[in-house]
């Protein structure tokens, strides 16, 4: 499907969305959906599953669907593309924009930023699937998502957690299956479950490092203590799950760094985010000085206006992106002389956020379930995709999104089309 045809019936398939949200789509009387979890393995590239080291997820692979990979969006970061993949709207569009935003009525948002992660006001642009899904009547769980400790449009899922890194995996496991084996009448009809230890692994120690591929084995032993948990539960065969992550991983060698206090004169701007992209507004009677040191030439780093930003990348109308954006090549991170570029205090030797085609920032997903066809293997999409898959396996009246449908629609069984 060219790039217009697409546009056209993303565009009609919203327009009937946003008709038909006044009509939920689940019925007092209707059968409940077969139970849907989604699960998120942070920063698990698409060809990790290919490393051999992680048996559970490689027999969900071959035992179900598997992309070859799937392309996150832009920015390929970790709180835009878990809000695309449960919104399916670009970052552009559903206002979580970078890992790190500023906001004029808002103030300044970062992932550890407990009061701005749970205000509903940074998340109501769009409206994941879990609000979408309690309006419509069903049940929700979700395990740490990124968007669910807020009250999004007043809405939050029936059974949330606020996200604590330390809790074990084997207890994040236990929980959900504690959600599965509540009474059919409240069981979650949507479940989400989240890990994040392949992606700290990646940044501290870089993608190809052992230890990357420890965490690997770690994440797929919780779900192996998952499968077995369903299988005891007699579930397996019942419930659909799809695996995805929400961007790749790049090697970043810590002397490949640009320093953005060598064009730019400290305190004559606001540099909102570092990393692979940077977010910058110029301080007021400026512009026009880092205007000039941004926008020339770079060699490993490429600077636009805001309204200039390349238009494959869906991104640069929001207004909490910064007037001015700059993107590095992939590998190298932009910084600052007097702030060493660091993961959660450790030195970073991986890193995502970059061009969202570039191979390295591939994402995993793969589904298995009742729903879906077995050993197949299909090409590459669009994470905005993976949001129409899901409403249409719930039975719901999606949200106006970005997503085909029909994009996908080969992964599933004849009788769950």
């Amino acid at each position: 499907m060219n790039l217009l045809s697409r546009w056209i019936s993303c565009a009609a398939l919203a327009l009937l969305a946003g008709c038909a949200t006044q009509h939920p789509a689940v019925q007092a009387d209707a059968a409940p959906p077969a139970p849907l979890l989604l699960i998120s393995i942070d920063g698990f590239r698409a060809d990790y599953l290919d490393r051999g080291i992680s048996p559970t997820l490689s027999t969900l692979a071959s035992d179900g669907v598997r992309a070859q990979a799937m392309e996150p969006s832009f920015p390929s970061l970790t709180f835009p593309n878990h809000y695309t993949l449960v919104t399916g709207r670009y970052p552009d569009n559903h206002g979580i924009v970078d890992n790190a935003m500023y906001d004029p009525t808002l103030g300044s948002f970062t992932l550890g930023n407990r009061q701005a992660v749970g205000d509903g006001r940074w998340w109501n642009e769009a409206e994941p699937i879990w609000v979408t899904a309690e309006k419509q009547g069903l049940h929700t769980a979700t395990m740490f998502w990124p968007g669910s400790e807020a009250a999004i449009h007043g809405v939050r899922p029936e059974h949330w957690l606020t996200y604590d890194g330390d809790m074990p995996y084997d207890a994040r496991v236990d929980k959900l299956l504690s959600w599965l084996d509540l009474p059919a009448a409240r069981r979650p009809q949507l479940l989400t479950l989240y890990f994040e230890a392949v992606d700290t692994a990646g940044h501290y120690y870089g993608p190809d490092a052992p230890e990357t591929n420890a965490a690997i084995g770690e994440v797929d032993s919780a779900l192996s203590r998952l499968v077995t948990g369903l299988k005891q539960r007699g579930l397996f065969d019942r419930i659909n799950l799809i695996v995805v992550a929400d961007h790749g991983m790049a090697s970043t060698p810590p002397n490949q760094r640009i320093f953005l206090d060598d064009l730019i004169t400290p305190g004559h701007a606001r540099v909102v985010s570092t990393g692979a992209i940077s977010g910058i507004i110029p301080a007021p009677g400026r512009e026009a000085e880092v205007e000039a040191a941004l926008l020339k030439p770079h060699r490993h780093m490429q600077c636009w206006k805001k309204a200039q930003i390349p238009a494959h990348l869906h991104y640069g109308h929001n207004p909490r992106v910064p007037p001015l954006f700059c993107l590095a090549q992939v590998g190298w991170l932009i910084t600052s002389n007097t702030t060493t570029m660091l993961h959660h205090g450790k030195p970073i030797y991986g890193e995502h956020g970059f061009d969202n085609a570039d191979p390295a920032m591939r994402a995993l997903f793969l589904a298995h379930g009742p729903a879906f066809r077995q050993h197949l293997v299909v090409q590459e999409f669009p994470n905005v995709d993976v949001y129409p898959l899901m409403t249409h396996l719930l039975h719901i009246t999606p949200a106006p999104n970005d997503g085909d449908y029909r994009a996908v629609e080969e992964m599933l069984a004849p009788g769950a089309r």
